[in-house]
Parts: C-alpha cells; sequence; structure tokens
C-alpha cells in the first residue's frame, strides 16, 4: 500500500495482461458493489460517449477506482487545467446507488494498435469481473455529413435480451445492419470479448457529426435521458442544455465556414478510425 498524499494507492496482484498496463489502485479495499453494470465512454467520433460519461461521473460524484497508463498509449502528454503536463490515462469511477450499481470509464485515449486493444479490453473485462460486474454497456457516435436538430439514437449487443431490455419504452433504433459499417475499437470489442464470458454488452450509438472539429452534445444528451430512465439516476441534464446552447451556434458555423475542407477533413477521419464509436 503506498500513501499519495491525500489519496491510499492499494497494490494488486498484477496479472499476464497488467504487466503492460500500469494500474493504480486509489481505494484501500475493494468496494463491495451489487452485480455493477459498466459504462464505458472513451474518445471517438464527436466525442459522443466521453462526454456523457463525464457529465455522469461530475453529477453522481462518482468515486476513482483505478488509474491506468500504458506505454500503448500515444508517445504525448496533456497540458491540464493547471498549466501542468500530465500522462495520457484512463480512469475508472464506481457509484454504488439503490438500484444498481455502476462503474464508469472514462480517458484521454483509447488503443489504436489491434492487439493492444484487445489487451485492453481483456483487462477491463478481468477488472469487472473482479468486481462481480454484471453487464457492460459502450458508448459512442455514428458520424455525418450534417447536424440533426434531435440526434437518433441506435444499439447493438451481443444478445436480444440486453437490445430489448434497454430500447423498450424508448426510441432507440435497433436495426443498424444496412445503416452503418462495423464497429470496431473498445467500443465494439468490449461486446465481443464480453460475450465469450457469457457478460451481456450493448452498444448505444448517437448521431453526431463525423468532423474533428464538432463536439456531439446532444448526441450525448439524447444517451444520458436513456441511462437516466433505465438506472433511475438523479442528474440536472439543464446543465447540458447550457453547454448546448454555448456552444450549438459556434460549432454550426464553424462547420459551414469550413466548406469544402469539411469534405476534405472527412477521410481523415475516417482512415484514422475506421469504425464507428
Amino acid at each position: 500500500m503506498i500513501n499519495m498524499g491525500n489519496t491510499v494507492v492499494r497494490q494488486r496482484k498484477m496479472t499476464k495482461f497488467e504487466k503492460r498496463w500500469h494500474i493504480t489502485n486509489f481505494e484501500k479495499k475493494k468496494p463491495n458493489l451489487k452485480k455493477p453494470t459498466l459504462i464505458i465512454g472513451l474518445p471517438g467520433i464527436g466525442n459522443v460517449g466521453k462526454i456523457a460519461v463525464d457529465f455522469l461521473i461530475d453529477e453522481l460524484k462518482a468515486k476513482k477506482l483505478y488509474e491506468i497508463t500504458s506505454y500503448h498509449f500515444p508517445h504525448t502528454v496533456f497540458i491540464g487545467e493547471d498549466n501542468l503536463a500530465h500522462m495520457l490515462k484512463v480512469e475508472i469511477f464506481y457509484k454504488k446507488s439503490n438500484k444498481q450499481d455502476l462503474i464508469i470509464m472514462t480517458g484521454d485515449i483509447q488503443p489504436t494498435e489491434q492487439e493492444a486493444c484487445y489487451e485492453f479490453c481483456d483487462l477491463i473485462l478481468d477488472l469487472f469481473q473482479d468486481l462481480g460486474g454484471k453487464e457492460v454497456i459502450t458508448l459512442g457516435g455514428i458520424g455525418l455529413q450534417e447536424v440533426r436538430a434531435e440526434p437518433k439514437i441506435f444499439c447493438t449487443g451481443n444478445n436480444e435480451k440486453i437490445v430489448n431490455k434497454y430500447k423498450r419504452g424508448t426510441k432507440i433504433n435497433p436495426n443498424l445492419y444496412g445503416i452503418v459499417g462495423p464497429v470496431m475499437g473498445v467500443a465494439g470489442l468490449m461486446i465481443g470479448l464480453s460475450k465469450q464470458r457469457d457478460i451481456p454488452a450493448l452498444s448505444l450509438l448517437a448521431e453526431t457529426i463525423a468532423h474533428p472539429l464538432y463536439i456531439g452534445i446532444k448526441g450525448s444528451k439524447e444517451i444520458l435521458l436513456i441511462l437516466q430512465k433505465n438506472f433511475s439516476l438523479r442528474f440536472d441534464i439543464n446543465k447540458l442544455e447550457k453547454e448546448i446552447k454555448a456552444y450549438d451556434k459556434e460549432l454550426i458555423k464553424t462547420v459551414q465556414q469550413l466548406g469544402g475542407q469539411k469534405q476534405d477533413a472527412m477521410p481523415a477521419v475516417e482512415k484514422q478510425s475506421h469504425y464507428i464509436g
């Protein structure tokens, strides 16, 4: 056990995967969670998933459990609001509640190399099962070339039961075949690898713009409303509404001003990601 200022870091015995990933534990003891659901939102198209989970973490006052860094992440650092350099990292939080305990994963980056992505997802599933995990939900975006006033939400999963569970009573569209391409990266791979472990998994995908300057706050809001309904979460969605109003005009104007540049940027985005997520 290591004392880091006001935070006590608990050391864990490393698995074969963890030897390539640096994990810091921020709890003295493993939290006693009741069949938690894992919600994942990492950087991707429109940053839809990341915006949603970051909002959840703040609003629910979730507690930090793990921080993960790796040599598999890009060789760079981020400059924070404190004007200091910080390593790229993935963070895992948890929130206990009366209806459903949650584990929430956010991050600065996700692995880009194929083997590293498989290892990373296996590592997360190892940690999740160690906490008694019940099901997995990944969040992402579907890239469009135009702004929609009300983004549609699509979903897919590794079995029909979990898809039916979350689409019930909502406007979620489960008919993805022929509309979107493969779901790659962590958002997709976690669904497939979860099935190998008999863990129900779902991916919620919001329409957004496939442009590097666009922030998909509207899509994030629609996903948050679905999560709020299914988990009876208490948070003030109006806070996100204020951000939408503040950014909406500026972002749409920026995309429109780029004109032809936007078209040129699309292939670049596709080349970098090649996935919906």
